[in-house]
């Protein structure tokens, strides 16, 4: 079983596995989500009926059973309001990039930093990777800040390398390095351990 298939993130919050078996549950979310977050990725506006949810959730679960890329829902009293993920996983070369998503209601709560946080502690911790990316459109400020609240430095930014609807962005490219960025499996287990705390 993986180890994060389920994982709490508060008294109210939860990180669970996303699979193929919760495709309408998770079409329902890019319904109601899509204008949120289609500014930011592409796969939102080609997600829209259950068979596409369930094709690209089985695409995810079929490299979590190889240890490749996995994906991961946030729920909030129970509900499906966002997700984080492993765009890319390598265990062999020990590099992996950290992607998330969520609807407007659950802004504001700090889960996406603690869900990120999480899987961070689970790669470099538990895995023993060396490299967390976190990559995102200079113009996508909330994407950024977490990559800053999670300890990340920017490495990089790649000019006009990110194109969305039409028009190019520049694309930053940050990251926590083992052993370089501090001592990581206190600094990320600590907001996520404290009992209690709100969402």
């Amino acid at each position: 079983m993986d180890p994060l298939h389920s994982h709490p993130l508060s008294e109210r919050a939860e990180l669970q596995a996303l699979e193929p078996w919760q495709a309408e549950e998770f079409h329902e979310f890019v319904e109601r989500a899509r204008a949120h977050i289609a500014p930011w990725l592409l796969w939102p506006t080609t997600i829209d009926d259950t068979a596409k949810a369930e094709r690209w959730l089985r695409r995810y679960a079929e490299h979590r059973a190889r240890d490749g890329i996995r994906l991961y829902g946030i729920r909030l009293d129970g509900r499906l309001v966002g997700g984080v993920g492993f765009s890319r996983f390598d265990a062999d070369t020990g590099v992996c990039e950290l992607g998330a998503f969520t609807a407007p209601e659950a802004q504001g709560h700090g889960l996406v930093t603690r869900a990120a946080a999480v899987l961070t502690d689970w790669a470099m911790v538990t895995r023993g990777l060396s490299r967390v990316e976190w990559r995102a459109a200079t113009v996508n400020v909330r994407s950024i800040a977490v990559a800053k609240r999670l300890g990340m430095r920017r490495e990089a930014v790649l000019r006009e390398a990110y194109l969305m609807n039409g028009v190019r962005h520049d694309l930053e490219v940050w990251a926590l390095v083992a052993g370089r960025d501090g001592e990581r499996g206190d600094v990320l287990r600590g907001p996520v351990a404290r009992s209690g705390e709100g969402v």
